[in-house]
């Protein structure tokens, strides 16, 4: 499945787009009880049940730490062979738009899954396949090269960058 979610700012963790305040967030897997609000009745726009029932793909929620009951986003990765793979990735619908509440969604999870890669010893190597047209977007914002055709990959010094600025914890214990 090609990706489109927009990298709307790398910020240090997320930040309310009102205010400007930044919040602490914590990335944890999914769970049987998260999936009843995440779903197209609630203008989620992929099914979640489907993902989490393929089993080689790890769901994870990005929470923030005072409003832990509410899911700013999801992601879904699959180790491959030297890498992980990013299946999908969604803002929750509150986070999309103009009107969004906070800035940072998209990108806290994508730092995520490249802090995956590195403990999982692949350098911090990311793949996606992104959606032609936002090719160029990922490379801006991302750092993300093309491999060919919509194959798009984060490396392991845009991934550090992206580790650091969202989990400066990781990198403080080298």
């Amino acid at each position: 499945m090609e990706l489109d979610f927009e990298i709307d700012k790398i910020t240090e963790s997320i930040e309310n787009s009102q205010t400007g305040e930044v919040y602490k967030t914590l990335v944890l897997p999914i769970n049987m009880s998260d999936l009843l609000s995440v779903n197209k009745k609630n203008n989620w726009l992929f099914d979640w049940k489907l993902e989490f029932s393929q089993q080689e793909h790890k769901i994870y929620k990005l929470i923030t730490e005072i409003e832990p009951n509410y899911i700013q986003g999801l992601i879904s990765l699959e180790k491959d062979e030297g890498f992980i793979l990013m299946n999908l990735l969604e803002n929750a619908p509150f986070n999309i738009g103009r009107n969004k509440k906070y800035f940072g969604v998209a990108c806290n999870l994508v730092a995520y899954g490249c802090k995956l890669s590195k403990e999982c010893g692949f350098e911090g190597v990311l793949a996606f396949d992104s959606k032609t047209n936002l090719i160029s977007h990922y490379e801006n914002t991302l750092g993300a090269v093309k491999l060919g055709g919509s194959r798009m990959a984060i490396f392991e010094e845009r991934a550090n960058f992206l580790i650091g600025k969202y989990f400066p914890e990781t990198e403080e214990k080298k």
